[in-house]
């Protein structure tokens, strides 16, 4: 891969994370206010607690693709010329 590849890649992949966190973000708001309707002393409702799931997923998928897509000092990305 070229250096132009390399970093389209990654402005491909900050796009997309950012996408991710964005989804997790709303995943989360919507279970807030699902959970906000209810008195406290209510179980949680499966559907607040798979919103909340949905959101870690996305985050954790987020952070894969970060992880993938950093430059590695084995890789020659990250010498300091």
């Amino acid at each position: 891969m070229t250096a132009k590849t390399n970093a389209g890649s990654r402005t491909v992949a900050v796009q997309l994370r950012r996408i991710l966190l964005e989804l997790a973000r709303r995943e989360d708001e919507c279970a807030a206010d699902e959970r906000a309707t209810l008195p406290y002393w209510l179980a949680c409702p499966p559907s607040v607690q798979g919103h909340r799931a949905a959101a870690d997923a996305l985050r954790e998928q987020a952070d894969r693709l970060l992880a993938r897509t950093r430059p590695t000092l084995a890789s020659g990305g990250g010498r300091i010329a």
